[in-house]
């Protein structure tokens, strides 16, 4: 439970940062790629032991630790498009209830257990989920002709919790957490890098020292996320569907109220029911494990 814990408090923390990042009008693409770098170089450290490049190549999760990177970078890439098309609730709405993908996923392939508790939980934390991310915003559409980018994002993080969840289930050593973690976000930081150069052609290159500041501090919570998260699934009590419907909720739920306490959000009444469910939601999926 602690792993989990640890995971929800990391992956909050990467909220927190990126509200300051429009506050104090930092250039995310540079940050994102820094923050990559950093949450490569942070898992390499906590491996501990000098892992050689020979090494990575021959473990069995290697291609896929590769092509996790690239969908790291993908969908972030996606997230904006869709909060600049559809507007940021979309964007919210479809990054969040793409839990439902590894849910789906471990109870049919791995056979977890679908008791009446949990499976009433895991309908109400999406119903959670919906209402606790939507608000009324401007720009907010959602049109046939930009159906594409949520139903992207929805299926490309519905993907990285899955492939976490059958990565470290199928290839990944109990000693190689960290350095496949390291791994994954080194292929993001190389795509990013490789994005920026190909921009520099087009526009000049102006990197500041504050980007370079906002990514490191992103980077070192944004590994902890990952690595607690595998960690936690790793862990005997829980099953992933539970491990993802907490997880998803509960850094929901921590998000908000960070902003309604350090930003001064403000919240509509169907905000607050979400918040009410996603509580509800929490204890009934924590209760199907007792």
């Amino acid at each position: 439970m602690i792993y989990l814990i640890l995971s929800i408090l990391s992956s909050s923390l990467i909220f927190v940062i990126f509200k300051l990042f429009a506050k104090y009008n930092v250039n995310t693409l540079q940050a994102i790629i820094v923050n990559y770098v950093v949450a490569c170089i942070s898992g390499v450290i906590a491996q501990g032991n000098t892992v050689s490049i020979t090494y990575i190549t021959k473990q069995d999760w290697f291609y896929g630790a590769m092509i996790l990177g690239v969908v790291f970078i993908s969908v972030f890439n996606l997230m904006a498009i869709t909060t600049q098309k559809n507007g940021l609730s979309v964007a919210a709405v479809a990054t969040k209830m793409s839990l439902a993908i590894p849910i789906i996923f471990g109870i049919i392939i791995y056979k977890e257990s679908t008791g009446v508790v949990k499976i009433i939980g895991i309908v109400i934390a999406l119903i959670a989920v919906y209402l606790t991310s939507m608000k009324n915003e401007e720009g907010s559409s959602l049109t046939k002709r930009n159906l594409i980018f949520p139903l992207l994002v929805f299926i490309g993080s519905g993907i990285i919790d899955t492939s976490l969840k059958y990565m470290e289930t199928n290839y990944v050593a109990k000693n190689d957490v960290s350095i496949f973690s390291a791994t994954i976000f080194g292929f993001a930081a190389s795509i990013g890098i490789l994005t920026l150069l190909y921009k520099s052609f087009t526009q000049p290159l102006q990197i500041s020292v504050k980007n370079i500041i906002a990514g490191i501090g992103l980077g070192v919570p944004n590994y902890f996320s990952i690595y607690f998260l595998i960690k936690a699934l790793r862990h005997d009590v829980m099953d992933s569907s539970t491990v993802f419907t907490i997880n998803n909720v509960s850094i929901l739920l921590v998000s908000t109220l960070a902003g309604i306490f350090f930003f001064k959000e403000k919240l509509l009444p169907k905000n607050w029911i979400g918040i009410i469910l996603a509580v509800i939601s929490i204890i009934l999926v924590a209760l199907s494990i007792v």
